[in-house]
């Protein structure tokens, strides 16, 4: 006699990352509806220099482009965090508490780096660098964000993937964070070496020093 034992399936809920892509999309839509000419030279960014020519007046940081852009690059960065976090045991993809952990603590470190930033800044009146440098980061790192959202939906909705993705992914992040940078040298070379002692501060002080301290967390915890 065969004995039939039943467990529960249990169905991990989805919903919530599902309604967020799609809210992702519709914002990306409007971005490229009204600003039809900007969405389609920064999406050149990577080939051109010509977006941040045109667009590299300091007003251009709090633009609508740019909020609503920024916007989906909380929601994207977010989403590929936590998957991260999945692959390595610490969170569980589908938890949407932790989601909210995640964004909030993503947020507030962007938003809080972007005001230490100003102020130090402004402390050492070296503004008109820092302005144009966070311009250059934001339009490179949005972009990564658009690139990041379509992996993130493969991601999340696959449970099997080979670890040399993971590593392929930040790999390329890691180069295209790296770009930016050689990018602003290029771009500001005459502005950096009149203030190379503000730069080598502002670089070890806010580029460098607030990401090991994050990997410190995560790897003692």
């Amino acid at each position: 006699m065969i004995e039939a034992v039943i467990s529960p399936r249990i169905l991990e809920p989805k919903d919530w990352a599902t309604l967020l892509f799609l809210f992702s999309l519709l914002l990306i839509a409007i971005a490229k509806t009204a600003f039809e000419t900007r969405f389609s030279e920064f999406l050149r960014i990577l080939v051109s220099d010509k977006y941040i020519k045109i667009y590299k007046d300091s007003s251009h940081l709090m633009s609508g482009f740019t909020i609503l852009l920024f916007i989906v690059q909380i929601i994207s960065v977010s989403l590929f965090l936590q998957i991260i976090l999945d692959h390595y045991g610490f969170v569980s993809k589908y938890d949407w508490i932790s989601f909210l952990r995640i964004t909030t603590f993503f947020s507030v470190f962007v938003l809080s780096k972007y005001l230490i930033e100003k102020i130090i800044a402004t402390t050492f009146n070296f503004e008109e660098f820092v302005e144009q440098f966070n311009l250059l980061k934001v339009s490179y790192r949005t972009f990564l964000s658009l690139v990041l959202l379509p992996i993130s939906i493969f991601l999340f909705y696959n449970k099997y993937y080979a670890d040399s993705l993971i590593y392929f992914i930040i790999i390329m992040i890691l180069i295209i964070n790296t770009l930016t940078y050689l990018v602003s040298l290029k771009n500001y070379q005459n502005l950096i070496i009149g203030n190379i002692f503000y730069f080598i501060l502002y670089l070890c002080a806010l580029e460098i020093a607030p990401y090991y301290f994050i990997y410190y967390l995560i790897t003692k915890q």
